[in-house]
């Protein structure tokens, strides 16, 4: 008898449906759809055509049934194509990781590459600048050291010439600070422009050269310098003596007259300069109203105002320049030059002393005769009322 016990029913192995067809015939699960599909394509056909024939419902079928087929392939539910996936798989992740770690080195070279160019690039751009402000401040100093000894070099030529005749000369100390002046301002465009530098140089060159002027006392430039003017009247510390003739009647409503009688205000207001106006007039015809207001505007800001006809004045009065100048300080004389147009051409600083004692005599000699406000209103009244009977030939 043996003793070997027989087996279970719990212990039969069991077989899982799909798993163990895909382990004993791997085209089974696919032949067995396709041939269900195929059957029940014919069986369709057969029930919506009968009359199409059997051997054409035949050839429908197979032909659905490899469709199935093929359907299957391409879709991936074939049982080898599903192997090879899975087979595959762990292949791609494992090429895909090494293409992903590869990538990722590439970047990181190509960054450390970039800084690397960036921190040259830097580092170039720091050197160059470095250079340039060097080569810029040398240039300057240069400049100004050359500057200095022009200035240096006019003022000592002319002392040896003014000694005997002018007495004056030009502070020192004040030559030895334009320099540092023109440098201190040059560097605060540093980095500024180059057409800046250009325009600084070409300013100093301009200023030296009236500087090289004025050793000899006396410097010109061309049409009507209204920044010398200015300047003056701020430099003023005593006194400023003007005329104005019909030549300049127009300036009184520009703007840079504004500027001008603001200047001498202040003057008046900060520094106690008196400041007195002669207007001179080619005919009684010009005074009217206007020029009335004129005079009455100037009053309110405690600026001297007088007229003369120059007809009505004295014949030694007569003659002489009628030109506009000004004094500063009875010690130089801006004067503004017209051509036979009336048209200022030229304008005139001179610091000469027998010069300015002239025109200061000039001035003296046509304010006294000239006219008040308080008479200038009662004249102008009699001339708008045809009582006065100068100059109406």
């Amino acid at each position: 008898m043996s003793t070997a016990q027989s087996p279970r029913p719990d212990d039969t192995p069991r077989t899982s449906g799909p798993a163990d067809l895909k382990g004993e015939s791997p085209w089974a699960r696919t032949l067995l759809v396709a041939l269900v599909v195929g059957a029940l394509f014919w069986a369709v056909t057969a029930l919506l055509a009968p009359d199409s024939g059997t051997l054409r419902q035949f050839v429908s079928a197979v032909l659905c049934a490899g469709a199935a087929v093929t359907v299957q392939y391409v879709l991936g539910l074939a049982p080898q194509d599903r192997a090879r996936l899975d087979d595959t798989r762990p292949d791609d992740a494992r090429l895909d990781h090494a293409r992903l770690e590869e990538h990722t080195r590439s970047v990181e070279e190509h960054t450390r590459r970039v800084e690397s160019a960036l921190a040259e690039h830097t580092t170039a751009v720091r050197d160059g600048l470095n250079r340039y402000d060097d080569e810029l401040k040398t240039g300057l100093t240069r400049h100004t050291e050359d500057v200095k000894q022009l200035v240096e070099t006019h003022v000592a030529q002319t002392d040896h010439h003014t000694a005997e005749s002018a007495g004056a000369r030009l502070d020192p100390v004040r030559i030895d600070r334009l320099p540092d002046l023109a440098k201190g301002f040059a560097d605060v465009l540093l980095p500024s422009p180059s057409i800046l530098h250009t325009f600084v140089h070409l300013e100093m060159s301009r200023v030296v050269g009236h500087m090289a002027d004025l050793t000899n006392l006396s410097a010109e430039c061309p049409g009507e310098n209204h920044d010398w003017m200015l300047t003056l009247t701020r430099a003023a510390e005593h006194s400023i003596l003007a005329t104005s003739t019909s030549v300049d009647r127009e300036f009184w409503s520009s703007e840079p007259a504004g500027r001008y009688l603001d200047a001498q205000q202040a003057a008046i207001d900060e520094q106690g300069v008196t400041v007195r106006r002669l207007f001179l007039l080619e005919s009684a015809r010009e005074l009217d109203d206007r020029l009335l207001r004129l005079c009455e505007e100037q009053e309110l800001r405690r600026i001297d105002v007088r007229a003369a006809v120059l007809p009505e004045l004295p014949p030694h009065l007569q003659r002489g320049t009628t030109n506009d100048f000004i004094l500063y300080d009875e010690e130089v004389s801006f004067e503004i030059e017209q051509d036979l147009r009336d048209v200022n051409v030229r304008t005139r600083l001179t610091a000469r002393q027998e010069y300015v004692r002239d025109r200061l005599k000039r001035f003296r000699e046509l304010w006294d005769a000239g006219m008040g406000l308080r008479e200038l209103e009662v004249r102008v009244d009699d001339e708008e009322d045809g009582n006065w009977m100068v100059d109406r030939a």
